[in-house]
C-alpha cells in the first residue's frame, strides 16, 4: 500500500513538473507578450519577467518594442521636372502598441517595408530635383507623414525617415558641373572687380599723399629694394624714377638762342630816319655766274695779266641818306649813287688782251 502511494505520489510530481516547463515563459524586458486563449485575445498584455500560459489552450506571442531600422530600397521615378533620379532611403519605426501589432496586420515589418518605399515614390513625383538635393528637411518630414498614418492602426509609430542618396544621370552631372562652375567663376569675378575698385581707390589716396610729399615716393622706392634684397636674390631688379629720365632728357637738349624781334611797321607810319654820321647798311650785290675761261693765244711771249676789277667801295652816306620801307612792309636800305670820288678801274696795259674774270 505504500508502494503504490510512492508511485502515485512520483507520478503527480512528474506531471507538474511537465506542466510547469510546458506553461512557463520568460519575456525579456525590451519584448512585449500577447497572449491568446482559444484562439481569443486576452485584454492582459504580459510585461516583462517570468509568466504562465495555459498549454494546449493560451498561445504567447511576443511583440520586439525596439526601434527597428529598416532600410528602403533604391527606387527609381521621375521628378516634376522631368528628370530621370534613383532615390534610397532608411526608416526608424518602433511598435507602441504589441496587440495592434499582432492582430490588426499579419506582418507589420513587410507592411511598413512596402509602404515606405510606395511613399517614396510618391515624394518623388511631387517634387523638384532641387528640393531633392537641397531641401531634404522638408521631404522628410512629408514622407515620415505619409507612412505614419496608416501605421498608427498598426499600432507602429514612425520615428524618423531620411533620405539616404538621390542618383543621377551622368548626363544630369555635367550639366550641374558645368553650372556650378559658372556660377562659381561669375561670384569670382565679381569679388576681384570689387576687390580692384577699393585697391584703386585706396592707391588714389596714396598717390595724393606722396604727391604732398615728393620724398615718400623715395621712401617706398627703398622700402621695395629692402623687400626684395630679403629673399636673398643673385639679382636685384632697382626701379628707376621716371621723373629722372625726364629731367636728363630736358637736359640734354641745347637752349636755343633767342634773337631781337622787330616790330613790324604800322601801316601809313613813317619808317625812322638813320642818325646823322652812319652809315646805312648796304646789300651786297649778288656775283655774277662764272663765264668760261677762253686761254688767248699771243704771239708775244711776255703778256703781262690784267688785274681784276677792284670790288665796290660803299661811299659814305650822305646825310639826306634814309632807309625805305618795302613793299613787303620789310625794311630795306638805299644805297646812294657813286659820287666821282669812288675808285675807278686801272686802265689795260697795251699789248695785252683781257681775261675772264673767274
Amino acid at each position: 500500500m505504500v508502494q503504490e502511494l510512492l508511485i502515485a505520489l512520483v507520478v503527480v510530481i512528474l506531471a507538474g513538473l511537465t506542466y510547469t516547463v510546458a506553461a512557463a515563459r520568460v519575456i525579456k524586458q525590451y519584448e512585449r507578450g500577447v497572449v491568446l486563449r482559444f484562439g481569443r485575445l486576452r485584454n492582459d498584455v504580459r510585461g516583462p519577467g517570468f509568466t504562465m500560459v495555459i498549454p494546449g489552450a493560451e498561445r504567447l506571442r511576443k511583440v520586439n518594442m525596439q526601434i527597428v531600422t529598416m532600410p528602403v530600397p533604391a527606387q527609381d521615378g521621375i521628378t516634376r521636372d522631368n528628370v530621370t533620379v534613383r532615390v534610397d532611403a532608411v526608416i526608424y519605426f518602433k511598435v507602441v502598441d504589441a496587440a495592434s501589432a499582432v492582430v490588426q496586420v499579419e506582418d507589420y515589418r513587410f507592411a511598413v517595408s512596402q509602404m515606405a518605399q510606395t511613399s517614396l515614390r510618391s515624394i518623388i513625383g511631387k517634387s523638384d530635383l532641387d528640393d531633392l538635393l537641397s531641401n531634404r528637411e522638408k521631404l522628410n518630414q512629408g514622407l515620415e507623414l505619409m507612412i505614419d498614418s496608416p501605421a498608427v492602426g498598426w499600432g507602429v509609430q514612425i520615428d524618423r525617415v531620411e533620405i539616404k542618396d538621390v542618383s543621377l544621370p551622368e548626363t544630369m552631372k555635367r550639366s550641374m558641373a558645368r553650372q556650378a562652375e559658372a556660377d562659381r567663376e561669375r561670384r569670382a569675378r565679381v569679388i576681384n572687380a570689387d576687390a580692384e575698385l577699393q585697391a584703386s581707390k585706396k592707391l588714389a589716396q596714396a598717390a595724393g599723399e606722396m604727391s604732398a610729399q615728393p620724398a615718400a615716393l623715395q621712401l617706398r622706392l627703398l622700402q621695395t629694394v629692402v623687400a626684395v634684397a630679403a629673399e636673398k636674390n643673385s639679382t636685384l631688379v632697382l626701379p628707376f624714377p621716371v621723373e629722372l629720365l625726364r629731367f636728363l632728357e630736358r637736359a640734354q637738349q641745347p637752349v636755343p638762342q633767342q634773337q631781337p624781334v622787330q616790330a613790324a611797321p604800322q601801316p601809313g607810319a613813317q619808317a625812322p630816319s638813320a642818325p646823322a654820321g652812319t652809315l646805312p647798311p648796304v646789300e651786297p650785290d649778288p656775283e655774277p655766274a662764272p663765264e668760261p675761261a677762253h686761254a688767248s693765244s699771243s704771239s708775244s711771249a711776255g703778256a703781262q695779266p690784267v688785274e681784276a676789277a677792284p670790288s665796290r667801295v660803299a661811299p659814305s652816306a650822305s646825310p639826306s641818306a634814309s632807309p625805305s620801307a618795302s613793299p613787303s612792309g620789310g625794311r630795306t636800305a638805299s644805297v646812294p649813287k657813286p659820287g666821282p670820288s669812288a675808285a675807278r678801274p686801272r686802265p689795260r696795259s697795251k699789248g695785252s688782251k683781257p681775261l675772264a674774270r673767274h
